[in-house]
Order: C-alpha cells, then sequence, then structure tokens
C-alpha cells in the first residue's frame, strides 16, 4: 500500500522535491500540493490537486514535506502544527543535497553512466584560480566566509561604476571585456574576462554566495584522474527545462534563441531541444575546467547570447532583464551533455551562503 504524503508548495523547489521523492521511493503517492499564501498557484501539478491548507479539508496524520524557500520554513511548520499535523520535515539545505545525490546516482545508474564527483577520486599537485564574482549592489552576508587560497574575487561590472570592492583583486573592466553589459549577463562577465584575460591553465567561476564544496585536494584529484569538467550537481527542474524558462521569463527570447540555433546548426539544434525537453540542468554558471575547454565553451556560447540580447534588449524589470544569464545555465549544461564523450566530466556539491 502506498504511502501518502504532502508536499508544502506548489512551484518549482516542490515540483522538484515530488520528482526525487517519487524516483527514491516508489512507495509514495503525493495526496496534493498545499499552500497558505495569495500567490497564484497551478490547480493541479500534473495529476495532483494543489489545495489551501484548511481545517478540516486535510488529514493531519499524513507526512508533510515543506518544498518552499528555508525562509518560510519556520512559519510554515507552525501553521501545520496548528492543525494538528505532527509528521512534518522542512527540505532544508542540507536535506536537498542528500535527495539530489540519490537521485542523481540512480538517474545515472538507470542510464548505465557514473555519477562522479571530485571528493571521491584520488589526488595529485598543481596551481589553479577559482574566480569569486562579486557586485557593488550584493547583499552582506549573515555569516562571514573566508576565501579559499585558491579563490580570486572579481568585481563584476566595474565599467558601470566608480566605486572598488577592496577585497577584489581583479575588476571585469580591464583587457577585452564585456563590463559594460553585465546588468544583463550578471556574472557572465566575469566568465568572458576568464577566458580572455586569466592566465591560470585552470579555471573556475563561483559567486560570493556560492561556492563548490571541495576536498583540500581536489585539484590534485582533477589532475591525477584527468578531469577536464567540474559542474555542480545538476539540478532538477519541472515540467523540462524548456518550461521552466518558459514559464518563468520571458518565452520569446527563448523561441528567438531556438530560432537562432536552427539557423546557424539545424542538427545542433535538434540535439538542444531534445535536451531541453529533460529536466536535469547545472544550474548557477558555475564550473572548474581547464584553459582549453573553457575557449570550447565560450567560443560556442556567447556568439549565441549576444545574438539574442541584441533580439531581445533591455528589459523594465530588474530580474527579467537578466534572461541572457538565466538562458546560459540551459545552454552551458547543453554544451556539455553534447560533449560528454569528448570531456571528462564529474560533478560536485555546492553551499549557498545567507
Amino acid at each position: 500500500m502506498a504511502e501518502r504524503i504532502y508536499i508544502f508548495g506548489a512551484h518549482s523547489r516542490a515540483q522538484t522535491l515530488a520528482a526525487y521523492l517519487q524516483a527514491l521511493c516508489p512507495g509514495v503517492a503525493i495526496e496534493a500540493y498545499l499552500y497558505n499564501n495569495e500567490e497564484e498557484n497551478p490547480a493541479k501539478v500534473g495529476e495532483v490537486p494543489v489545495i489551501r491548507l484548511e481545517k478540516g479539508n486535510l488529514h493531519t496524520e499524513y507526512p508533510v514535506y515543506i518544498g518552499t524557500r528555508g525562509i518560510y520554513h519556520g512559519e510554515i511548520a507552525y501553521a501545520l502544527a496548528s492543525l494538528g499535523f505532527e509528521k512534518i520535515t522542512p527540505v532544508d539545505v542540507e536535506l536537498d543535497l542528500r535527495l539530489r545525490n540519490a537521485y542523481l546516482e540512480k538517474y545515472f545508474a538507470e542510464r548505465g553512466r557514473d555519477f562522479l564527483k571530485i571528493e571521491k577520486m584520488k589526488a595529485h599537485g598543481k596551481s589553479a584560480a577559482i574566480y569569486v564574482a562579486k557586485s557593488i549592489y550584493d547583499a552582506p552576508l549573515k555569516r562571514q566566509y573566508r576565501e579559499e587560497p585558491y579563490e580570486k574575487l572579481i568585481q563584476v561590472g566595474a565599467a558601470l561604476t566608480d566605486k572598488r570592492l577592496p577585497d577584489c583583486s581583479v575588476t571585469d573592466d580591464v583587457g577585452d571585456n564585456i563590463s559594460t553589459k553585465n546588468r544583463q549577463f550578471c556574472e557572465l562577465t566575469a566568465l568572458y574576462w576568464i577566458w580572455k584575460n586569466a592566465g591560470e591553465d585552470i579555471v573556475g567561476l563561483v559567486h560570493y554566495r556560492r561556492h563548490f564544496i571541495l576536498p583540500p585536494d581536489w585539484l590534485e584529484r582533477m589532475l591525477l584522474n584527468r578531469v577536464d569538467v567540474i559542474l555542480p550537481v545538476p539540478l532538477y527542474v519541472a515540467p523540462s527545462l524548456r518550461e521552466n524558462f518558459r514559464k518563468r521569463h520571458n518565452p520569446m527570447d527563448w523561441d528567438y534563441m531556438m530560432a537562432y540555433l536552427r539557423e546557424r546548426d539545424f542538427r545542433e539544434a535538434q540535439e538542444a531541444e531534445a535536451f531541453f525537453e529533460k529536466n536535469l540542468y547545472s544550474p548557477c554558471n558555475m564550473f572548474i575546467m581547464g584553459r582549453e575547454v573553457l575557449g570550447e565553451l565560450c567560443g560556442w556560447l556567447f556568439p549565441i547570447l549576444f545574438a539574442v540580447a541584441r533580439h531581445g534588449g533591455t528589459k523594465e524589470d530588474h530580474y527579467d532583464n537578466r534572461y541572457p544569464g538565466f538562458l546560459s545555465e540551459r545552454l552551458i549544461s547543453f554544451f556539455f551533455e553534447k560533449n560528454r564523450d569528448r570531456y571528462n566530466m564529474v560533478y560536485s556539491d555546492k553551499n549557498f551562503l545567507d
């Protein structure tokens, strides 16, 4: 007999959680998705109803998993407990990490592939640099983070301000750069700068809030095992990479990108369309890779993004205006999927700093 559960939340995080639970626990059946706010919620997610949290219409003996942003977990747990629920599980960062990794172990195994992670590998030795993108508009961290010796802070959007961040040893406005595009391209102005100007043999890009969780000897392991690329552990999104973007951003930007790909290389565009109908991608425009691989990636990626940005122009909404950065997450994931037989790729977890 299936164990029936509720998931609190009905949007992307909740749908991702549902995919993990259903894959890992075939005996689990989702009774409903719950909400108690005034946001616009779907009537159903797949065939599962989305219903308001109210007294009298729910089975309080069922477990509830909270699939929302962590800042809301406390008040949601209180609301659930007030109605008599006792089996309440907030899906925090740590639990999400465990579920994601377990899901991907199973996902890769079912396809006859190894889910390789950097911390499982043996070691050797060499130096490298992982660039940490920071901006004058970044909110301060609630907890202090001490950069690793191999991390270099790079100020992005430096061409748009006279202010300089004292802890950044590099700015993205020197040499060949696209620093003035930062309001649209976000951390991609750092990616472009690294591509055109950085001198290290192995380079990476992370964010001031998001860093890879790496073993101390990650570089030695990377070199000894001939690893070409380290990417963030993939994230599941519903209903597909394509529709997830189109629902959360301007769908015309997506449509133009695909039209551009078809005009440039029809066969590659067909491969991209098939990939974008799937659910897994490595988020956040984070990576560690050798310079040769970086050159191939950037030489392929930036012409696409420049074309889409020329067509889509600027948006009034600050979030929507960052569409090239959101597109690049999908494009980078596709690039490495279509080249997975050429590159030795492994994955690493990442943190998220408050």
